[in-house]
């Protein structure tokens, strides 16, 4: 975490039209007004950890308070924020403040007027209007605030450079293929992404390498393969190419993908064509409603000629991977770009 007179991104910040810095979740340093922003929790949490932890490091004195917006009543941060006896330094955490009662923004509103000395306020909100008038005022400069932007890690490599600070910050090595490894197992859930990297932390002697991720979480890795499917069937065949080298890379089996991709694509060709709704359709199709909702969102962009392309390219695959062909890995790239191009020609 960067000190108190940590360099600033002004250039980002003006790039965004807002006045105050806008930080990651590792940056946060100390200010009057700490907004914590963004939908990723798990971020948010370590945001405010880093930051309680800095200033009790500075005075081990530090009184700690939480309020939560939604239920917040009148008078209650002005309260806390009032000078003290012995004049000890205070953190006050709010939460929720995207629910926030009207007493509250009127209250924070009030207060970034003139914040209190040797307090460190910090709102933490996940998203959404509530409360805009109160951020706007924070991201033009008033209460001399900074904002740690915390939001949700889609891309892989964002994952794992936050996995690789998860082993940097605990002093440990971390091969990047064990990276890629654990990304692709823990892709749908950053806190179990987290819990894995700290069991490893915990664990595994020397170095963390692939070998070591395997024999943790091998079988996690495999049940990955529907996520290659879902990749290829939604039409993101760059990524869908990654993730089946991650799977293969961490020990996967090519016949298990290719199930994944007929259970997938079998459902879709279930769905297609049929009109309705609801557990009458799905019982006459013997899926449960959620599936047919995923099918029918999956069927966007598939022509019934696509479809019996992909259905053919599945049987193919399959013979290939067992036994049929010499390499079953191309077998299963010449699938994936099948999918991915929605069963149309690649010529």
């Amino acid at each position: 975490m960067a000190a108190r007179s940590g360099a600033t991104r002004a250039g980002a910040s003006a790039r965004t039209g807002v006045a105050i810095p806008q930080l990651a979740w590792n940056e946060v340093r100390p200010a009057p007004v700490v907004l914590i922003s963004g939908t990723e929790g798990l971020l948010a949490e370590r945001a405010g950890g880093l930051l309680r932890d800095f200033l009790r490091s500075e005075d081990p004195a530090l009184e700690v308070s939480d309020l939560e917006a939604d239920g917040y009543r009148r008078g209650e941060l002005l309260t806390l924020a009032s000078p003290s006896l012995f004049g000890e330094p205070r953190l006050i955490r709010v939460n929720a403040v995207e629910r926030a009662s009207d007493d509250f923004l009127v209250d924070a509103l009030e207060y970034l007027e003139q914040t209190a000395e040797s307090t460190t306020l910090v709102l933490r909100h996940a998203g959404g209007q509530r409360g805009k008038k109160l951020l706007d005022a924070i991201r033009a400069g008033i209460g001399g605030g900074v904002e740690i932007v915390c939001a949700e890690l889609k891309r892989d490599v964002e994952k794992q450079d936050f996995a690789a600070a998860e082993f940097r910050a605990a002093g440990r090595k971390v091969d990047p293929r064990a990276l890629r490894a654990l990304v692709a197992a823990f892709a749908d859930d950053l806190a179990e992404l987290s819990a894995a990297c700290r069991q490893l932390i915990a664990d595994a002697p020397d170095e963390i390498t692939e070998a070591v991720v395997a024999r943790y979480y091998g079988g996690r890795v495999e049940t990955n393969a529907f996520a290659v499917a879902d990749a290829a069937i939604a039409g993101r065949h760059g990524d869908a190419l990654i993730a089946l080298r991650h799977a293969l890379d961490s020990g996967a089996d090519p016949v298990p993908i290719v199930a994944a991709f007929a259970v997938k694509v079998r459902t879709m060709a279930k769905v297609s064509g049929v009109r309705g709704g609801g557990p009458r359709v799905a019982s006459s199709l013997g899926l449960a409603p959620w599936q047919v909702d995923r099918a029918r969102r999956d069927l966007a962009g598939w022509s019934d000629e696509g479809l019996r392309r992909a259905i053919e390219s599945l049987a193919a695959a399959d013979a290939a991977v067992k036994g049929a062909e010499r390499d079953p890995v191309f077998a299963l790239e010449r699938l994936v770009g099948i999918i991915a191009a929605r069963g149309r020609d690649l010529a």
